[in-house]
This record gives structure tokens, sequence and C-alpha cells, in this order.
């Protein structure tokens, strides 16, 4: 009886192994795609509204390279109201709230700039507000994970009497909005984001 408890016993064990190790090839093949998903996947209505403030900086971006003023500031100020309606409480994974407090901050710095660059008159000051623009959003757009899209981040070296500037945009042509037409080409792209495959 001690030898058949014991073959049983063997037995399950084996069995237990066995259905473990073809489950755990199934777990294996599954979490790799969804735990990063649980971890830093932002909710949809955070994403969208991250979409809709990405948009209209690339409207602006797209206003500056045409050297056009009236479209400068009128996609500042759909940009201010965009920073201002991003969902922030909606981030994810973010348990001491430090992440929340930092988006804050470069929505908050967005906003600003972007009322007072249509407060400038000359296009010229207005690219230096669009310079802060880009480095709060470039910052805000790491720390919250974006991960609806991949973000260019493109240098011109040329900018501000060679002080050199960034921009965004959502592909890798270069449409140098810091000179528009005059140097349309100038720059390149210096690094991306793409977290939706993380």
């Amino acid at each position: 009886m001690k030898i058949f408890n014991n073959s049983l016993r063997i037995l399950t064990i084996v069995g237990l192994l066995a259905s473990s190790c073809s489950d755990g090839d199934k777990q294996a093949a599954e979490p790799v795609k969804d735990q990063p998903l649980s971890v830093s996947k932002n909710s949809a209505p955070f994403t969208q509204s991250y979409d809709l403030l990405l948009s209209s900086y690339y409207s602006l971006k797209d206003a500056f390279f045409a050297s056009d003023s009236a479209k400068v500031n009128l996609a500042a100020s759909q940009l201010l109201i965009n920073a201002d309606s991003l969902k922030v409480n909606e981030i994810q994974g973010d348990s001491s709230g430090v992440i929340k407090e930092t988006a804050g901050t470069f929505t908050s710095t967005i906003h600003s700039s972007a009322e007072a660059l249509q407060k400038e008159s000359s296009l010229e000051e207005k690219r230096k507000e669009f310079d802060v623009i880009t480095d709060a959003l470039w910052s805000l757009t790491r720390t919250v994970k974006y991960d609806g899209s991949k973000v260019y981040y493109s240098f011109c070296p040329m900018a501000f009497n060679s002080k050199g500037a960034y921009w965004l945009n959502n592909s890798s042509k270069i449409e140098n909005p810091y000179f528009g037409e005059e140097m349309p080409d100038c720059g390149s792209v210096e690094d991306s984001v793409d977290y939706s495959h993380h």
C-alpha cells in the first residue's frame, strides 16, 4: 500500500509539474504582452486628452513653420485649452502622486507660455515661448510615458543665434519651426519616444 501511495504521489507531482510547465508556457507568452500594459498603460481618457494636447502642439509647430502669426495665435489658444483639459487624475501607476504633481507643473508651464506667446507681437518672441513649451511637453511626454504614438524630438542648431532649440513632431520629417521657409530642413531628429511598444 505504501508503494502504491508513493507511486500515486509521484504521478501526481509529475502530473502537476507537467501541467504547470505547459501553463507556464502559456503564461510566459501572454504576460509578456499584458504585464507592461498593466504597469504603465495609461487610461483611454488620459491618452485621448494627451492626443489632443499633442495635436494642438503639432498645429502650433506647423503654424510656425508657415511663419503665420494668426495661425500661431489660434493654435496657441487651442494648446492652452488642451493643456488645461489634460486628464492628469487619470494617470495610472502613480501611488505616490509624484507623477501627477510633476505633470501638473509641466502643464502649467505650457499654459503660461501659450498665454505669453499670444501676447508677443513678433514671431521671434513667439518662437522663444514655443521653445519653452517644447521643453515642457517633451519632459511631460516622458514623465507620463505617453503611449498613444511615437514622438520625435528634433533639433535646430542655428535657432536663437546658434544657441539651438528643439521641437516635437509626429514624423521624422524635418520642417523647422524656428526658421520656416528660410531654412525649412535645417535640423535633425535627436531622439524619439515610443511607449506604445513597451
